[in-house]
């Protein structure tokens, strides 16, 4: 296994088929997707057939050409898939976007935190990101809490598959 980035409990790395029945599982678990507005997989070849097709996309303006997405988390303890978490390269807005997913049993476990803080470290000091955005749905308090614990801040409101929804930032210090 190739670590893209790791903190003091995880490895992030990218996806491999292996993954599909983690991602499979929670992508189908109603209380992980409540606020992402994403349809569950229809089986686990739905789920391989996704992670074949996933493209890392390096941004126009970094300075390092790593290309970058949502990647596998990883515990290193047992190399449990506790989700993914990663940046993401959204060519219609040119914006740079952190995002995570966890398996329930590993909420409330600051992981979400620990994985985010390490992604938005390596955008803005390694790659020289000059903003990385955040959103949430306004009802999903958890998912705004580790924004804010990671040091972003509100930026503006806007309105998500028909539900309001919360944009925060943090930009790069000159």
């Amino acid at each position: 296994m190739v670590a893209i980035l790791e903190t003091d409990r995880l490895y992030l790395r990218e996806f491999i088929i292996e993954d599909a029945s983690d991602f499979f599982n929670l992508n189908n678990d109603p209380e992980v997707v409540k606020y992402t507005g994403d349809a569950p997989f229809s089986d686990i070849n739905a789920a391989k057939i996704f992670l074949q097709n996933y493209e890392y996309k390096i941004p126009p303006y970094t300075k390092i050409p790593t290309p970058i997405g949502r990647w596998a988390m990883i515990e290193k303890s047992d190399n449990s898939f506790i989700g993914w978490c990663g940046l993401k390269y959204f060519e219609p807005k040119d914006e740079i976007d952190i995002g995570y997913r966890l398996h329930r049993k590993f909420w409330g476990k600051n992981y979400a935190t620990e994985a985010a803080n390490a992604c938005i470290t390596f955008g803005l000091q390694k790659l020289e990101t000059p903003l990385i955005v955040g959103r949430a749905m306004k009802e999903n308090l958890a998912s705004i809490r580790v924004l804010e614990k990671c040091g972003m801040t509100y930026w503006k409101d806007y309105v998500f598959h028909e539900h309001p929804g919360v944009y925060y930032r943090i930009e790069r210090e000159a």
